[in-house]
């Protein structure tokens, strides 16, 4: 493969065939590659850069790959990944997202960082190991703390589902028919919601007992009449409540994802061959890339290493950009997306 050089970064030619002359590699330090990509030209970005941990990562003792992750003060680590953080806010369309990957106990820097450039910070805790049972002078770290960063207060956003664990599915679906166990969903606006729509202010009779919710339906009187024949509404014993629709387990995709995510789990516990010392498992790449973008968006990760992202954004029909100054690891990232999609 050809490679063009300038004074700041190593491009290589392969590039998106629908993204112009991108490329879809890019060798060099991502402060200043990062600056030769347009405005709003990146749906979502993800960074898993150097934790600020005082340790040096290698996949083995003489191996090259990896990086010192040493560094002399909070205020240098700053001037690493903050002019990385307001370019990729500047390549970030308008409903795009940032989600900067941080381990839970070095969070407070990337943390002032990212609220300082963006409206919107919410912060996802990842659950990447079990307990830890050899540590005798301090807590065992198992969460990783993923800063998700918007321009806006709503950016793009599609529903993801987590599996249903034990506690969820026997609190939630507790209610039971002939069809099977189910749990109740709203299809009434709250206290605090109200909709603006007159045509669902209706009211409905059922079994001689008159529902009017004073801030409206969820859904259309014709949509509503549809599930109240399949018996799929939920009408409640209690005078004064409202009913709710049926949510069947045995029809369920899951539980809506939350901040927490505790099913997926690191490299070690899983099947994936680790080919780089912080490599992060596909599956949690995956859930970041459906949460936020659709077919055919284009994902950034100006701090590639093993490639994890792009691997993951092929599978699911996305374009990447991947940057890393090692050599080795833009060989590692072509190999794996090359194989693995």
């Amino acid at each position: 493969m050809r490679l063009t050089q300038s004074s700041t970064t190593l491009i290589l030619s392969q590039v998106n065939p629908t993204m112009g002359d991108v490329p879809r590699y890019i060798l060099g330090d991502s402060r200043e590659s990062l600056k030769k990509l347009s405005d709003g030209s990146v749906d979502c970005v993800y960074m898993d850069p150097p934790f600020n941990s005082d340790a040096k990562y290698r996949l083995n003792p003489d191996s090259q790959l990896g990086f010192d992750d040493v560094f002399s003060s909070g205020s240098e680590y700053a001037k690493l990944v903050e002019p990385i953080v307001v370019e990729c806010k500047r390549l970030l369309k308008k409903d795009g997202s940032l989600f900067f990957h941080i381990s839970a106990d070095q969070m407070t820097i990337p943390l002032v960082i990212c609220e300082k450039h963006f409206k919107r910070v919410q912060p996802i805790f990842w659950k990447r190991s079990r307990s830890k049972n050899n540590v005798k002078t301090k807590l065992g770290s198992t969460i990783d703390v993923i800063l998700w960063c918007s321009k806006v207060k709503k950016p793009k956003f599609n529903i993801v589902y987590q599996p249903l664990d034990e506690y969820y599915a026997k609190n939630s679906y507790k209610n039971t028919d002939s069809r099977g166990n189910y749990a109740l969903g709203h299809i009434v606006y709250t206290a605090t919601q109200r909709t603006k729509n007159k045509d669902r202010l209706y009211s409905l009779t059922h079994n001689g007992v008159t529902y009017k919710p004073a801030n409206g339906w969820r859904l259309s009187k014709q949509d509503l009449l549809k599930l109240v024949d399949d018996d799929r509404v939920h009408f409640p014993t209690k005078v004064g409540a409202n009913p709710y629709k049926k949510i069947y387990k045995h029809e369920s995709n899951g539980k809506p994802c939350t901040d927490l995510w505790d099913d997926l789990h690191s490299l070690a516990q899983g099947t994936e061959s680790r080919l780089y010392p912080t490599q992060k498992p596909i599956s949690l790449l995956k859930r970041i890339i459906q949460l936020t973008t659709d077919e055919g968006d284009v994902i950034l990760d100006p701090v590639a290493g093993s490639g994890t992202t792009g691997v993951a954004a092929s599978q699911l029909n996305r374009e990447f950009i991947l940057i890393d100054k090692n050599p080795d690891a833009i060989q590692i990232c072509k190999k794996r997306v090359k194989e693995e999609t």
